[in-house]
Formats: C-alpha cells, structure tokens, sequence
C-alpha cells in the first residue's frame, strides 16, 4: 500500500450509514457459480415483474463478487454505466510486467467491487458511494501473446476476425494487448474504477482506445425488462438464458475438454467480441414506424415477433401473409440473427449504448457499444455476422467503425489474479 491515509482507507461502504446497511441485506453477489447474477440476468430478458421497488432501495449497496467460477460482467445484468477500454505494453514491457500489472489490477478490482478504496493513492471520487453493482472484466487480445513470448499458448479461438464488406474499421480504436470492461450503476463509481486502473497501468501499459457507453439504470421502469437500443427497440430478446441446459456450454470454455494442454489455461472463460457500431439515427428517424418494424422483424413497443405474442414468443419464420409475402421479411435482422437460421450459433450480447456528441453535419456519433460472449467466436459472432454482413436490411442504417476479439479467462480463485493461470503456468 502505498502512502495511505489510516482515516481514508476504510470501506465506502461504512460511509452509507444505516441505509446503506439495511440495503445491503442478502444482495452480494457471491458463490463460485455467480448463481444470483444468473437468475437476475434471466429475468431481466424475460419481463418479470420482480421488485421494481428493490432495484431503486439497493441500487448502491448491490455488490458483484470478484472471485469465483467466471469473471464479473458477464452474466451481470445490465448496468448503466460502462467504460471499456484496451491498453498496449509499453515498449519493452513482457510477460514479468505483465504479470506485475495483472497483480496489481485485480487487486484494485477486488477492492472497489466490494466497496472498498483503491489501494494505492484513492482519487477519493467514490468515497460516499456503495459498490453499485461494479464489475471490472479482464481479457487478452491476439498480439499480447507475441509481447509476452506466449505464442504457443494463444488458443486457435483468437484467431483475428475475418474482414466483412459492411466494416469502416479504425485500426486506431481496434484490438488491443489487453481490454478492460468497467460497469456499475453509478458513473462515479465507474469512473472511479477507470481512473484507478489507469493509474495501476503505470509504466506497463498505455492506452490504445477507450469508449463509455450506458444502459437504462435500475428501476426506471415498473417492472424490469429487455433493455432499449438508441433506435427506441428492445434489445436481447433472443439471448441465451442461465437457465437453459446449455447455456455453460455455449458461453464458456469448457474447463477440461479437447484441445492442446496448453490452452487449458482459457477453461472456464469466455471469449469477447467488442464492436463500436454507429447508428445512422437521422436516417432511421425518418422511416415509418412499419417500415422500421418490418427492418427489425419485431414490433418497436413490445419487441414482440410480428408474427405475433409478446416479446418472448416464438417467431413464426414460415408464417405467410395476406400480400403472399413472409410476415417477417427475408431480409429482417430477427429473422437473419435468429439461431435457427444459424445453424444453432449463440452469443449472449451485453452491450451499451453511446453517444460521442452531435457532428459538424448536426448528425448525432451515437449508436451501441456491442459487446458479446460466446464459447468460441468462430461458432458465435463469426457466422452470424457473415449472415448479417450478405443482406440484413438494418445494414443501411448502421457502420461497424471498430473492432475487437479478446480472451477472458476463468475468474479468479481466492488469493489469485485474473489471468495467472496463463502467465504463471
């Protein structure tokens, strides 16, 4: 610890008071399985009318755990706030101080999810806030691998993403050694963790890129439901749930299973795909209400299939209408994205939204931070978006501008930092 006040270096949490107290009751997000995010990340894509009251009482004091069997921020429902952000190795830097800053970082991480000060020289931005659902979610680009001298350990997974005719990518806000996500329900609390990140990085790392996004906060609507896009529709309605039997196995790497040894070291985690996607919002504004449901295949006020029932009723892809026509076009993004049509290839998306000011045009840098999380790439992101990038027709009103593919290992055990399996093993 470096240069700490004994009158700073006390939990945040002890600064909420009673309140803070009788809200924190039964709400950490503990356990090696995560089981409490997973249930609140299935209900909130289900609609379930679960204590819209609860999410306002304990919007601070809800706290994410930093150990267990995956790292935080992934099966997270949705918070409002979001940082992410990649970082390169310094020139000269490799696996020693690689590992140097995975200490350090997750040892700030551990702290601040639990509401505590930063270890080292606290800014002191959060001081009188709760943890606020904070997660701090580490992953390892292509060419970290080469920096360290770890080549042989790079999973096939990594491999870089294959070009796509839609793309206007800025190499310059692309990829990256190594990627941050930052969530919480509080923008000083995430902030608070960007900034202390940072710091960590020292003379190790420096920033390739950063983007913020947000999300709806807790309980802004009577009862929780699938999060809203900046285009006004609900977005998620298809991701994969907890709940399902093979949810494990769809979004993490198995912990044992075939592949060489030397990618043992990613069973349990993730693999992340990161998208900064603009949206064309003039251009969208302008159609009808029709036309924009007949691009999305969903209707804009429930997110329910146009060829009818609620948001989580099943589409009917057959369903033929009185025009002789397909009720959801050939070319509609539900129907183009939908599983089925990709021979069962999943992803569970996470994203936020983003709005980087109003350009000389008057048009808005706004669009999604698109984030998603699957097993492996190559069976997730990859061919769907082959399939978006030959004819969806939401293509006309959006610009993928940047990219990036990341592995997040397993989450950390007690005592352990993000990553050590790989760096130490």
């Amino acid at each position: 610890m470096t240069e700490s006040n004994p009158d700073i270096e006390i939990s945040r949490r002890r600064l909420l008071g009673t309140v803070g107290a009788a809200g924190a009751a039964g709400l950490a997000l503990g356990g090696a399985s995560g089981a409490l995010a997973h249930s609140a990340l299935a209900g909130s894509g289900s609609g379930s009318a679960t204590g819209a009251a609860g999410s306002l009482s304990s919007l601070g004091a809800t706290q994410v755990a930093f150990h267990g069997d995956h790292q935080a921020g992934i099966t997270t429902p949705l918070q409002a706030k979001g940082h992410v952000v990649a970082f390169d190795l310094a020139p000269g830097a490799g696996r020693t101080e690689a590992a140097a800053l995975l200490r350090r970082w997750s040892d700030t991480a551990r702290r601040l999810m639990a509401g505590e000060t930063a270890p080292a020289a606290d800014s002191g931005i959060a001081l009188d806030a709760g943890p606020c659902s904070l997660t701090v979610t580490f992953g390892f680009g292509h060419s970290f691998f080469e920096r360290t001298g770890l080549g042989a350990r790079r999973p096939a997974a990594l491999d870089p993403l294959p070009d796509f005719s839609s793309d206007r990518l800025d190499a310059q806000r692309s990829n990256g050694d190594l990627w941050v996500q930052i969530g919480a329900n509080d923008g000083l609390v995430a902030f608070h963790a960007l900034r202390a990140l940072q710091k960590d990085a020292g003379d190790a790392a420096r920033i390739r890129w950063q983007m913020n996004g947000f999300n709806r906060s807790p309980g802004a609507t009577g009862t929780p439901m699938t999060a809203r896009n900046l285009m006004g529709q609900v977005d998620g309605t298809g991701n994969p749930k907890p709940s399902e039997p093979d949810f494990d196995r769809r979004i993490f790497v198995p912990a044992t299973g075939p592949g060489p040894a030397e990618h043992a070291w990613m069973g349990g985690g993730s693999y992340a795909v990161v998208r900064r996607i603009r949206m064309l919002l003039d251009d969208w504004d302008k159609q009808s209400l029709a036309q924009q449901e007949q691009v999305i295949g969903r209707t804009k006020a429930t997110g329910a299939p146009l060829t009818g029932g609620g948001e989580t009723t099943e589409m009917e892809l057959d369903k033929i209408g009185p025009d002789g026509k397909p009720v959801i076009p050939s070319n509609a993004h539900a129907r183009i994205s939908a599983p089925e049509q990709n021979g069962g290839a999943a992803m569970l998306r996470r994203p936020f939204s983003f709005h980087d000011g109003i350009g000389s045009d008057g048009a808005p840098d706004a669009g999604l931070l698109f984030i998603c999380w699957q097993a492996d790439p190559l069976r997730g992101f990859v061919p769907v978006q082959r399939k978006l990038d030959r004819g969806d027709a939401l293509s006309a009103f959006i610009r993928h501008e940047s990219s990036g593919l990341y592995a997040v290992p397993r989450g950390p055990r007690s005592g352990e930092y993000v990553g050590q399996r790989l760096l130490e093993g």
